[in-house]
């Protein structure tokens, strides 16, 4: 009896922590919860892993005026040691690239104007 009271003492505080893990990684803030309208809809990366990792996405926006471009590109991944993360904000009722190239500029300006443009070095 007290080896199944021990196991139960060591199983219920596991059981919790793992309960807690789980609810935590599927109730984090993803892009359509920002006010916005956000809507990623090109990423490319560079290929190369020496030096920094350059990343460069295109973000739709619906809502102009209550979108929060800041929230919205601090949840796009910047690495450190000279990292680039490069977020490209389109009006949604607007022409917007779906393709993207790493090398600038990274759309065909003609056809496409970017409404706002948020860029995040990492550090070192």
């Amino acid at each position: 009896m007290k080896k199944n009271k021990k196991v139960w003492l060591l199983a219920v505080p596991i059981i919790l922590i793992l309960g807690y893990m789980i609810w935590d990684s599927y109730s984090q803030l993803g892009i359509k919860d920002i006010p916005g309208d956000f809507e990623e809809v090109a990423f490319v990366r560079n290929e190369q892993n020496k030096g920094g990792i350059e990343r460069i996405y295109a973000v739709t926006v619906g809502d102009l005026h209550n979108a929060k471009y800041e929230d919205c590109a601090e949840l796009f991944p910047t690495n450190d040691f000279n990292s680039v993360t490069r977020v490209f904000f389109f009006d949604k009722n607007k022409p917007y690239p779906t393709t993207l190239k790493i090398e600038p500029p990274h759309y065909d300006t003609s056809k496409y104007e970017a409404i706002n443009i948020i860029k995040r070095r990492g550090t070192k």
